[in-house]
C-alpha cells in the first residue's frame, strides 16, 4: 500500500510540476528565434585563435560579444546595458582603426581576445556551453537584448566613450586615473554594493616561493619567514595604494612592481589583495574581479534585479554620458 502511495505521489508530482516545464521548454525550443536586425554596418573581426579575419554585420557580432562577456542568466536589463557598452566599444575601435590600425590586428577593427579587446562566442561554443534547450533559450534572450538596443551607443560631449567594464568591482569601482594614470570624466569611482553578493567577489591563489622566484625574478626562498609575513614583513611591502584601497605599487624581494603588472604575471583576480605565508607557500587573497574601471557586470545585474533599467545602469557607472543612436 505504501509503495503504491509513493508511486501515486511521484506521478502527481510529474503531472503537476515536471510536465508543464517540459511543455514550456518544448514550446520555446520550436519558437522562431529572435532575429537580430543586422543593418548595413560591418565590422572586421580578427579571430585570434584561428588566426583569420572575418567581416561581420555589427549587430551579429555584438550578440556574440554579449554571449561571451556576460552570463546569459543575467537580467535582461543588464544584458541590454552590456550590449550598448559592447557596441560603443566596437564602433570606437572602428573609428580608431581608420586613423591608426592596431599592430595586434592591423587588417581588422577588433579581435576576439578578451585580454586585448572583447570576448566573443559563436553558436558552436554556445551549444556546448548551454546544451540544446539552453542554447535556444539563452540565444533568444541575448538577441532580444541586442535587438532592443539596436544602434544605441554611449557618448560624452558628443563623442563615443571608452566603455570599459569588468566582472566585479569588489564593492566600489576604480577611477581610470588610479589604474591607468589618465583622468577620464566618465570613468570615476562609484560605490558598487551589489558586487558583494556575487560569486566573483573574492578569490585566493596559492604559489610556492620557488614559483614566485622564477616568475618574478626574485629570491624569496632565501628570505627569512618573518620578512615575508604580512603586514610587517620587509620582503613584500605595499608602497602605494589607490584611493579605493587597491594596491598600486608593491615591492617584492627588492623589485618594484605595478600591481596591474603583478596581477597579470600571477593571474590574480584583482589588485585589491592581501597575502599570507605558510611555510614555503604564499597565498594571495583578492576582492573583486577585473581592473575595476567602468561598469561592474555583477553590479549591473544587481541593479537590474532591483528594477533599474539599462539606461539607469549605464548612467550610474559612466557618469555624465548620454545614450544616442548611431
Amino acid at each position: 500500500m505504501r509503495k503504491l502511495m509513493g508511486i501515486f505521489i511521484i506521478l502527481v508530482f510529474a503531472a503537476v510540476i515536471i510536465t508543464p516545464v517540459v511543455i514550456i521548454e518544448g514550446i520555446r525550443l520550436f519558437q522562431p528565434p529572435v532575429q537580430v536586425q543586422t543593418g548595413k554596418q560591418l565590422v572586421r573581426v580578427y579571430f585570434h585563435q584561428a588566426g583569420i579575419t572575418k567581416i561581420m554585420p555589427l549587430e551579429e557580432y555584438i550578440a556574440g560579444v554579449v554571449a561571451g562577456e556576460m552570463p546569459a542568466n543575467f537580467e535582461p536589463e543588464a544584458l541590454k546595458a552590456q550590449a550598448i557598452a559592447a557596441r560603443t566599444y566596437t564602433l570606437k575601435k572602428i573609428e580608431e582603426a581608420k586613423i591608426k590600425p592596431d599592430a595586434s590586428h592591423p587588417n581588422a577593427d577588433i579581435c576576439t581576445d578578451p585580454s586585448h579587446c572583447q570576448a566573443w562566442a559563436g553558436d558552436d561554443v554556445l551549444r556546448q556551453r548551454w546544451g540544446l534547450i539552453g542554447f535556444w533559450r539563452y540565444k533568444n534572450k541575448i538577441q532580444s537584448a541586442v535587438q532592443a538596443t539596436s544602434g544605441m551607443v554611449l557618448t560624452y560631449q558628443g563623442q563615443l566613450i571608452d566603455p570599459v567594464y569588468h566582472a566585479n568591482g569588489g564593492g566600489r569601482t576604480e577611477s581610470a586615473a588610479a589604474v591607468w594614470g589618465r583622468d577620464v570624466p566618465y570613468l570615476q569611482s562609484v560605490p558598487s554594493p551589489w558586487d558583494k553578493t556575487s560569486p566573483r567577489y573574492n578569490d585566493s591563489r596559492t604559489f610556492s616561493l620557488r614559483y614566485l622566484d622564477s616568475k618574478l625574478g626574485v629570491n624569496l626562498e632565501a628570505v627569512p619567514a618573518a620578512a615575508l609575513a604580512a603586514p610587517g614583513g620587509t620582503a613584500i611591502r605595499v608602497l602605494e595604494k589607490t584611493p579605493t584601497g587597491r594596491v598600486k605599487t608593491i615591492k617584492i624581494g627588492g623589485k618594484t612592481f605595478a600591481a596591474t603588472d603583478l596581477r597579470k604575471l600571477l593571474g590574480l583576480s584583482s589588485t585589491d589583495f592581501t597575502w599570507e605565508v605558510q611555510g614555503d607557500r604564499i597565498t594571495f587573497h583578492t576582492i573583486g574581479y577585473g581592473h575595476g574601471v567602468g561598469m561592474s557586470q555583477y553590479g549591473a545585474n544587481g541593479m537590474a534585479r532591483e528594477g533599474k533599467n539599462f539606461a539607469e545602469i549605464l548612467a550610474y557607472y559612466y557618469r555624465g554620458t548620454k545614450i544616442e543612436n548611431r
